[in-house]
């Protein structure tokens, strides 16, 4: 009988270590919070647009799955919030995550996850909708050729 119970309490011990590490993370990020760090987990359409035309960049919808049906912006990974723990390794570390949702709640929520595991991760000010407005006409030709997404010249 005894053993059952230390076996339970071990089992209950070990299940709670990740939400520990999970929170230490994010106690560092909060003590390390500055106004460089303030400055650099921002980035707006504009500024987006040239590092994903650097390639030093990749955009991560992190919106529902339904408003993706609705919309979709045609480029970048697309990752729902909820999901972000489990797909991680769909991430590369060597490039800046730009994370995006119609305006910035979630976005920022996914920044701030990421940054606690590692990753140069930055949120998009002006959301989706800013993106949507900044590549519209010849700004969405230029960019969709400048990014290599479509030959250039192709209509």
């Amino acid at each position: 009988m005894q053993s059952k119970i230390v076996f339970v309490l071990l089992m209950l011990g070990l299940s709670v270590l990740p939400a520990f590490g999970a929170e230490e993370a994010f106690d560092r990020f909060l003590t390390g919070f500055n106004y460089e760090t303030r400055t650099d987990m921002k980035t707006d359409s504009k500024r987006l647009i040239k590092l994903l035309e650097e390639k030093k960049a990749v955009l991560l919808d992190i919106r529902f799955p339904e408003e993706t049906r609705a919309w979709r912006m045609g480029f970048g990974l697309f990752i729902p919030l909820n999901e972000l723990p489990k797909r991680l390794a769909e991430l590369p570390k060597d490039k800046i995550i730009v994370t995006a949702c119609p305006h910035k709640d979630r976005s920022s929520i996914a920044m701030a996850y990421l940054r606690t595991k590692g990753y140069n991760a930055r949120y998009l000010t002006d959301g989706l909708t800013g993106l949507a407005e900044n590549l519209r006409g010849d700004t969405a030709k230029e960019f969709m050729e400048d990014a290599g997404l479509v030959p250039a010249g192709k209509k």
